[in-house]
This record gives C-alpha cells, structure tokens and sequence, in this order.
C-alpha cells in the first residue's frame, strides 16, 4: 500500500501522524509526507520521503507578544488555513497524487487542499484530528470556509473522509462519533542526561518567536524552585538572551521530548495539543499559558480535568509561575488527576490499529 500522509502547518501538524507513518513502514508500506518546505527537513531527519507543497507561513520570524483573541485566530483557521492556503495546496497536492499515485491519503485536521485533492485524485483519504479539545476546529467553522470553494471544484460540502483518527484520550476531546480513538506515541529518545525530577519550560516551535519577555518572566518564576529547571527557547533564540542562570535552571535551543518527558515532575508550556498529549502520556501536570491558536482551549480543558494550572499571558508574574508551579509539583491531586488520563492513554490502541484500518480504505 502507498500512504502520502499530509500536513498544512508546524511540526505539531506533523508529530501526530509521525507514529502511523512509522508504523506503515514497519508493516511494510510505502510512504512519503507532502508538507511545506521549512518542515521537510524535520520529515526527512525522522526517516521519511518528503515533498513540499504549497506553504502556510513564512520564515520564521519575531513578533510581538499580543493577548489571546480567540476570534482572531478563528479568522486565521477560517479565512488562511482553511481559505487561501487550503486552496493554493489543493493543485500542488493534486499533482502530487497524479504523479506519486497513493493508495491512500491520511491528512492533518486542517489540511483540507489535500483533502480536497483525496477526492478529486479519486483515492480515500483519513484525518488525523490535531487539535486535542476541539475547541478551535468545529464541523461549523469548517463547513463555513470551505463548502463555497470545494463547491467551485464540483465537490460536495466536506469533510468527506472515509477515517477519522483522534490521537487524544476521550476525556481530554471528546471523539466524534465516527473518530477513532488511537493512542498518542511518542518515539524512544534513548539515554537522555536530563536532570530527574526537573520541570521543563517551553513554548513550542512557533509561538517561542511571539513571546515578548515571556521566557524572562517564567524563567524568573521556576528558578527560585528546588528542582531542576529546563528551558527550550527554539532554534532561531540564543539561550544567552536570558542572562546567566544558576547552576539548576538549563537553557538549551531544541530539547527533544521524548528525552525529556519521562525525567520531568511537570512541565510549564503554552499548550500546544502535541506538547499536552505528551504531558498527560507520561502522567506529568502543568502549568499552561495559552498564547493562541488552539491553546486557550486545550488550557480550559487541562484545568476542568484537574491537571494544570493556567495563566494569563500578559498578566502572569515571575511570583505567579512560582505559586502555580509549586501548585503542580507538592499538592496531589494535580498528579493524580493526569495519571488517570495517563492510565485512560494507555488503554487506547496504538498506531498499528491505525494501519489496519487503513489497509481496509484501499481494498
């Protein structure tokens, strides 16, 4: 079976398909990603063929912090991922499909171009749902910006997939009735060297570049705890623009999670669904301060479940991050609360029930 899996955005598009890819090879499958050209280097250095298509964003670059507006970044879903890049994607993919002839397409949340082009090409597609509350991407938002120009194509309104995975647990996003639940699954890091017990900061791929004095502030906060501290602060910051730091707080560009997770007592993010799936997998609570996109969402979710703490972006003090973390690491019931969701994780099956119903998609 040949199986082009697909993505719109970052890396955390990327991370939830990784492990079905890796599976599909395992089983013996062909695949290959169709992603933008800044992610095909993280593609190819996990081990897979990879084609750019239609970029969603430019190069990186710094930007200001700004307060969470959820309506704003509705309008980015509805008029820029699922809107002029959805549509921009969907010849790119098209072509894609003519030339590489997959089986199969399984597709990002978001990524309805190659949804779209699933359809055209005449071959079947699965989504894999990126966003773990489902806050942000509703069946109404996306009815809304693309039933028009899928219209334009002669398709009809959407989604139409014929699989729909959810690498969430259910009590974190609520499946819809025609998903999958799949266990999240996050790839072995070997030997590590990080510090037990630590509490890892990060802000993602992405936001770490719209983050203002976010990192000083937070970084200001966790120091004074009794516990190692690790910072990521991404590939384009210096660690040193933080200033030196005491012999426990560690500031590195790129920590991998998979190395860092299972050392850590709880993690301090802006929760990304991929950073809070992979918190809860390993049973860790947080602190969360959602910066946009599908963050405020994930972070009211965490808090209604009882394992993290939030804060507000603009308002949180170096004394406030040193309160909620203190919060997360000595009082129970934060612990116990995501290791029940850790528990509920790792009943779900994992990616290769993914491929077996995928295998069914193309017979």
């Amino acid at each position: 079976m040949r199986i082009l899996f697909t993505f719109i955005g970052g890396r955390g598009h990327f991370e939830p398909l990784a492990p079905i890819a890796r599976a599909a090879v395992a089983a013996g499958h062909t695949v290959a990603f169709a992603c933008p050209e800044l992610q095909r280097p993280a593609v190819e250095a996990a081990g897979f063929a990879a084609f750019a298509v239609a970029p969603f964003r430019d190069p990186p670059a710094r930007k200001p912090l700004v307060p969470v507006d959820v309506e704003r970044e509705e309008r980015l879903v509805r008029e820029v991922l699922l809107g002029s890049a959805a549509r921009d994607r969907l010849p790119a993919t098209l072509a894609l499909c003519e030339r590489w002839r997959p089986d199969v397409l399984v597709c990002d949340e978001v990524d309805a171009g190659s949804m779209a082009a699933a359809e055209l090409h005449g071959v079947p597609y699965a989504t894999v749902i990126e966003n773990a509350s489902g806050t942000l991407i509703r069946p109404e938002l996306v009815a809304d910006a693309t039933d028009a120009w899928r219209a334009a194509h002669g398709l009809p309104p959407g989604p139409g997939h014929a699989l729909l995975l959810s690498p969430f647990p259910p009590s974190l996003r609520d499946p819809p009735a025609d998903a999958v639940s799949i266990r999240p699954v996050f790839e072995p890091g070997g030997a590590s060297g990080w510090p037990a017990g630590a509490v890892f900061f990060t802000l993602g791929t992405v936001f770490n570049l719209e983050a203002g004095d976010l990192f000083t502030r937070v970084v200001t906060g966790l120091r004074s705890l009794d516990v190692p501290v690790i910072v990521a602060v991404g590939n384009e910051i210096e660690p040193a623009e933080l200033g030196p730091q005491p012999a426990h707080v560690r500031v590195e560009r790129y920590v991998p999670l998979v190395a860092v997770l299972p050392r850590c007592a709880a993690v301090v993010s802006h929760g990304g669904s991929g950073l809070v799936a992979g918190t809860l997998a390993h049973g860790l609570p947080s602190v969360l301060i959602p910066m946009g996109a599908d963050q405020p969402g994930n972070a009211a979710r965490c808090e209604a479940l009882g394992v993290s703490r939030v804060l507000d972006v603009i308002e949180a003090t170096p004394a406030e991050v040193h309160e909620a973390a203190t919060a997360v690491l000595t009082e129970p019931s934060y612990r116990e609360a995501a290791e029940r969701v850790r528990d509920e994780i790792d009943e779900l099956p994992g990616p290769d029930h993914a491929i077996a119903l995928l295998i069914t998609l193309s017979t």
